[in-house]
Formats: C-alpha cells, sequence, structure tokens
C-alpha cells in the first residue's frame, strides 16, 4: 500500500520561509517522479513544482518560481518543498504525489499523478 505524508506546514508570516516535507513508503521512490500541488477553498488544484526520479531536472510554476526549490533524497524517501518569501497568496493546503509510471518526468497534470498526500495547510498573514 503506497503512503504519501507531508508535514512541515503552518501559520507564518508574510516574507517568511517554510519547509515541507514528504514521506513516501510502499513505493521504490527512487523510481517515480514526484510533484507538489496546492489548493484553496473554491480553486482547482494547481501544480506548484515538481522532479524527476532522479533528482536531476525540476520545474515550477511561474507564481513560485526563484521563490521556492524542490529537492528529494532518495535513500530517506522524502520529497521536499523549501518555501522562501513567501506571500499572502501561497496560502493553501499543500499535496505531494507520485507519478503514476515510473522511470518518466514530472507534469503539471494532475491526471499522471497515482498516489497522493493528504496534504499540509500553509498560512501565511500579511
Amino acid at each position: 500500500q503506497v503512503q504519501l505524508e507531508e508535514s512541515g506546514g503552518g501559520l507564518v508570516q508574510a516574507g517568511d520561509s517554510l519547509r515541507l516535507s514528504c514521506g513516501a513508503s510502499g513505493l521504490t521512490f527512487s523510481s517515480y517522479a514526484m510533484a507538489w500541488f496546492r489548493q484553496t477553498p473554491g480553486k482547482e488544484r494547481e501544480f506548484v513544482s515538481g522532479i524527476s526520479w532522479s533528482g536531476r531536472t525540476t520545474g515550477y510554476a511561474n507564481s513560485v518560481k526563484g521563490r521556492f526549490t524542490i529537492s528529494r533524497d532518495n535513500s530517506k524517501n522524502t520529497v521536499y518543498l523549501q518555501m522562501s518569501s513567501l506571500k499572502p497568496e501561497d496560502t493553501a493546503v499543500y499535496s505531494c504525489a507520485s507519478r503514476r509510471t515510473t522511470y518518466v518526468g514530472y507534469t503539471s497534470d494532475m491526471s499522471d499523478y497515482a498516489y497522493w498526500g493528504q496534504g499540509t495547510q500553509v498560512t501565511v498573514s500579511s
């Protein structure tokens, strides 16, 4: 059984930093591209960042480029999202997801991801 569990969310002020973690179990983590998505009430879930199975390739939504950094530690079955210069508009539930297929790259399409965590709330106050 595949499980993804996020941690690290919380309440911070604008300009602060936060690091999210997503631990995986039940799959060969190093074989799967991973991604972070976020969702606010009343809005569709949106792609934030993705990372290839090897960690060599990463990508970001324009709204977070230059402020967020995704990374992974395959020895720990964990993917991270370092968030800096946080803005109130970054407030959302952040979820990690694993690609449906091994040894393919990340995408920004939710339907390409088979496994999801329950999410962690990030709230940025102004």
